[in-house]
């Protein structure tokens, strides 16, 4: 992206998921996945209100668009995979960037919102621009359009195909349990799949697969079993019978295998382009 060289990723990562993911799910008090946002219900008044010039508003536009549109919208009122920022108590309660910076900076992985690498002035501009959109909106009326569908559609597939086969044919393969995945997600909820394959449900956080556990008891004595509970001082499994058993963490040794860890450890590795290129090779999957 012009102007940004992010560290832990881009536009693409946010899904969630934004995926989803999500996002900023959970952080950015969400108005509703995938649903228009209610131009009836007015927008939570700004705490401090704030001006900005025009040349700096301009540039948060450009940068929002490659970096947030896909989730968010490109005018901020989300999307089919966002939140409406400009109906956010976020967003109303900051003044010039106190509140939406450690956010954006910071990110929430887990609620699907990587984190962001940004220079002060793209920070600054990007902070600009979402206030200027919460305040277009408080003077304008109608619900926001859908995403548009060209932000999902630069990358390279070659090169995404490149991506993948270094990173990613360890758990997965193209003719197995990704065949035909483009046919099954299409746009954005296949970028959000990518991103947490355990998928969030509306209004909640991604869905983790289940976690297992292998304890070692000594020599030759394991038990395995599904993760039940686990912190510095204990860890616990439900084993094959259905049976709780925990330990002193301090007393044994244990190995959690988590079959979502790698997608969240490669949230942080993903360049902007990367993102781009394997969402167009995944694209191809029919």
């Amino acid at each position: 992206m012009p102007g940004c060289t992010p560290r832990h990723g881009s536009v693409w990562q946010i899904a969630i998921v934004c995926v989803a993911a999500a996002w900023m799910a959970g952080i950015l008090e969400a108005q509703g996945r995938g649903q228009a946002s209610p131009a009836s219900v007015r927008p939570p008044q700004t705490k401090t209100p704030q001006e900005y010039p025009a040349a700096q508003i301009e540039a948060g536009r450009t940068q929002f668009a490659a970096q947030c549109g896909f989730c968010h919208g490109r005018d901020a009122a989300g999307g089919a995979g966002g939140t409406d920022l400009t109906r956010s108590m976020l967003v109303a309660e900051d003044t010039r960037g106190d509140r939406l910076g450690p956010v954006i900076r910071a990110g929430r992985p887990g609620q699907g919102m990587p984190a962001f690498a940004l220079s002060d002035s793209d920070l600054a501009a990007i902070v600009a621009f979402i206030h200027d959109a919460k305040k277009q909106v408080e003077t304008a009326s109608g619900g926001r359009r859908a995403v548009d569908p060209s932000d999902l559609q630069t990358g390279d597939a070659a090169a995404g195909k490149r991506y993948f086969d270094a990173a990613c044919v360890r758990c997965h393969s193209a003719t197995a349990d990704l065949a035909g995945v483009a046919a099954r997600y299409q746009g954005l909820q296949l970028l959000q799949r990518m991103l947490y394959p355990g998928g969030p449900g509306r209004g909640a956080k991604p869905a983790r697969a289940p976690q297992t556990v292998t304890v070692t008891l000594g020599p030759g004595q394991t038990v395995t079993g599904r993760l039940a509970y686990r912190d510095e001082f204990t860890i616990a499994l439900t084993d094959a019978s259905g049976w709780y058993r925990s330990w002193p963490a301090s007393q044994v040794t244990f190995t959690v295998d988590d079959l979502l860890q790698g997608h969240v450890e490669q949230l942080g590795k993903y360049t902007d382009k990367d993102m781009h290129d394997v969402l167009a090779y995944l694209q191809t999957l029919r």
